[in-house]
């Protein structure tokens, strides 16, 4: 042999021995130990079954047995917590019953095909699959030699198969879980026992029947029942796999839900830094809208927007200029102008935002008027979107409710029939009705907006934050 071929063996053995190491590498003594012991367990018990003359019986049978066995393991379904199940075990219990330990060791054995262990814990697996399938098919042969001939033997050899092979599944597992250190063998066992209880009763009958109808009837039973199950499994993979991606879509669209609250709570906590004099004006028309949508008998959803707009309804008057909000007298006309284009900037604001364009629009029109005098746009009735319909009289209320520089706040009663002498002229007729009965019933605490009803806004932030937040905002509004 040549150098170079010399030297291809010692690479090809020096790669092998690295691959061995990396397998091994997060192997203690301990799980060495317990490997190399079950692993020489199933090897000397298939070479005593095989010496004693112990055949596997049907061979293309368990061929196909241990096909389906290991398609079956590769799709468990897990129902709740540590209890899972797959079909994989009806086939490896099919041929202990009827085939016998060796054909069991071969068929419970083929189920690590469908796993995705690392090598060392799929050779362990085998193993212990193996003995599993021994053990079982000892039990059947043990609860078979004190039964009469008949079903009844078949059903209870099957039900005996069934508890042998979770009890020895159980015991292999309870001991990889203390050597692994996980836990206890008495942790692990309290896992396993509900996978116990609900396997038997539904796994023993069922290969009772299906051996009885592969001895009695026709062994083309097998393809006929196997078939079907291994696509029922894989459809319940599939309902599964839709039932986990809708819960992680809730999820979402509440963590969204959240922080499109929180946004719109930083824009009214910049606003009201700005403003002072008319901090908690935002959270009362948010207060008031959403309930007013609850009395209209929206959607959650209609009430929810409600909400959002309501707390950002005047956001655009960030962009309005210094000095303005301020202004301690009466406006100007031209002050007044400026004041109104508060509705077109916030507009533009909350236009950049994805999630808030439909909110962009309600705060466009929050200050028309029903009979089409209003701003900006001069739309009227139907035109104009419910949800700023709704806004302006929670927006018209609370302003006549609250002081301003240049006035003192109406009394409520006041407000109230200053709503209904502008319906249908300023105001929805609909809208001020709903939000009439809401008053009428309502304590005075409420129609003044106070009380823990309208403590919705975060805590106030930072200086600091709150003007880096501003700089931001009416940068975005003058892109």
């Amino acid at each position: 042999m040549t150098r170079s071929g010399d030297m291809s063996i010692l690479d090809s053995a020096a790669r092998l021995a690295a691959g061995i190491r990396r397998a091994t590498a997060d192997i203690s003594p301990p799980v060495g130990i317990y490997m190399g012991v079950v692993t020489a367990s199933a090897i000397g018990v298939a070479v005593g079954l095989a010496l004693s003359g112990m055949t596997i019986g049907s061979v293309p049978a368990v061929i196909g047995l241990a096909v389906v066995a290991a398609l079956g393991e590769r799709g468990r379904i897990t129902l709740h917590g540590p209890l899972n199940v797959s079909i994989s075990l009806l086939p490896a219990i099919f041929a202990a019953v009827l085939f016998g330990p060796l054909a069991a060791m071969i068929v419970f054995g083929a189920s690590v095909a469908g796993l995705s262990f690392p090598i060392a814990g799929r050779l362990t697996y085998l193993a212990t699959r193996s003995l599993t399938g021994a053990f079982a098919a000892g039990a059947a042969a043990a609860v078979a030699s004190f039964v009469t001939e008949g079903v009844g033997r078949t059903i209870s050899a099957s039900i005996a198969a069934a508890f042998a092979a979770e009890l020895a599944d159980s015991f292999f597992a309870s001991i990889t879980f203390t050597l692994r250190g996980h836990g206890s063998w008495r942790e692990a066992a309290r896992e396993a026992l509900p996978v116990t209880v609900a396997s038997v009763p539904l796994y023993g009958p069922a290969v009772g029947l299906l051996a009885l109808a592969y001895r009695d009837i026709s062994p083309w039973t097998l393809p006929l029942f196997f078939g079907p199950a291994l696509a029922a499994q894989r459809w319940f993979l599939m309902y599964q796999d839709q039932r986990r991606l809708a819960d992680d879509l809730a999820v979402v669209n509440e963590q969204l839900k959240a922080a499109n609250l929180s946004f719109a709570k930083g824009l009214i906590a910049t606003l009201d830094a700005r403003d002072r004099y008319t901090a908690g004006h935002s959270a009362a028309v948010a207060t008031y809208a959403r309930d007013i949508a609850t009395r209209m008998a929206l959607s959650e959803q209609d009430q929810a927007l409600a909400l959002l707009c309501g707390l950002v309804h005047d956001i655009g008057k960030i962009g309005l200029p210094a000095g303005l909000l301020e202004k301690p007298g009466a406006l100007t006309l031209e002050e007044r102008r400026e004041m109104q284009r508060h509705s077109e900037i916030g507009e533009r604001i909350l236009a950049n935002v994805e999630t808030y364009k439909e909110i962009a629009s309600v705060v466009r029109h929050h200050h028309e008027r029903v009979d089409g005098q209003g701003y900006p746009d001069g739309i009227g009735g139907a035109d104009i979107p419910l949800l700023s319909r709704i806004i302006a009289v929670a927006d018209a209320y609370n302003a006549m409710t609250s002081d301003r520089p240049y006035r003192d706040a109406m009394p409520s009663r006041v407000a109230r029939l200053r709503l209904a002498q502008a319906v249908e002229t300023q105001f929805d007729t609909s809208v001020v009705a709903a939000f009439e009965a809401i008053l009428a019933a309502a304590t005075e605490d409420y129609r003044l907006a106070q009380g823990d009803a309208f403590r919705i806004t975060t805590e106030r932030a930072p200086e600091n934050d709150l003007a880096d937040l501003n700089e931001q905002l009416q940068a975005t509004q003058l892109a």
